[in-house]
């Protein structure tokens, strides 16, 4: 299979589909057996140049999908999740590779914590986030799921200061150090985790609270082949009539 030339059949026609139930009615659709060759995208990926983000706070590198793939990802994405995510017309998407690398010493105060990759301002519009695990060690870590334990006020609070304290001022402030957030603290509760599996994607609303379990940091790489490797989706979508 061709990764970049658009005229593979990548997604299998019949995966494995369970669901995972969030509170407030919202759920985690999690999706076994997605692709047909992913050991042919780890083997891609291994020959890309990978950067560091520019414009969001990711903990690690990037680089865009093959164009083949991401053109077929919104036709998987509509026939196997998007009605359970309660969204109905994809608007937009976009879909990159990246690997969680940074150790916890160097991460700033916005990752330190869960957090929501976009929120929909437009009753109209719900943004939909997706992660296919393209590892084997489960050890390097699934994706958890938090509700704030303030006010909605609190917590946009917390959420500004994490990116305009240095690491110094928002310790002194919220008690909270560097590293990666593993479960509940004193401003989030963690109310469900999903565990990685090879070839495994989830799916969710990107508003909800939400960060990688990354329990072992130690085990962190930048080769692709061994690496906390993802493929991460991003969809843009006309919500549901209620």
């Amino acid at each position: 299979m061709t990764w970049d030339d658009g005229n593979g059949r990548f997604f299998n026609p019949a995966p494995r589909i369970a669901t995972v139930p969030l509170p407030g009615g919202f759920e985690v659709v999690v999706i076994d057996d997605v692709l047909l060759d992913p050991e042919g995208l780890v083997a891609w990926a291994c020959g890309q140049a990978f950067q560091p983000p520019a414009g969001f706070p990711y903990p690690g590198l990037v680089v865009g999908a093959p164009g083949g793939l991401a053109a077929r990802f919104a036709d998987f994405f509509a026939q196997h999740a998007r009605t359970r995510l309660q969204a109905r017309r994809t608007l937009s998407h976009d879909v990159r590779l990246s690997m969680v690398s940074t150790p916890p010493d160097q991460l700033d105060p916005r990752q330190w914590q869960c957090h929501r990759d976009r929120v929909s301002t437009d009753p109209a519009i719900v943004y939909i986030a997706s992660v296919l695990y393209l590892f084997r060690d489960p050890a390097l870590g699934g994706t958890s799921f938090y509700v704030p334990r303030q006010s909605p006020g609190a917590t946009d609070r917390i959420q500004y200061d994490s990116q305009t304290l240095d690491a110094a001022q928002f310790t002194a402030r919220y008690g909270l150090k560097p590293g990666y957030m593993d479960g509940s603290n004193a401003y989030f509760d963690c109310v469900a985790r999903v565990p990685a599996a090879w070839n495994r994607m989830i799916l969710y609303d990107a508003g909800f609270f939400h960060s990688g379990d990354i329990g072992r940091p130690d085990l962190l790489t930048t080769a692709p082949a061994t690496a906390r490797l993802t493929l991460n989706g991003f969809f843009s979508c006309r919500r549901q009539a209620r």
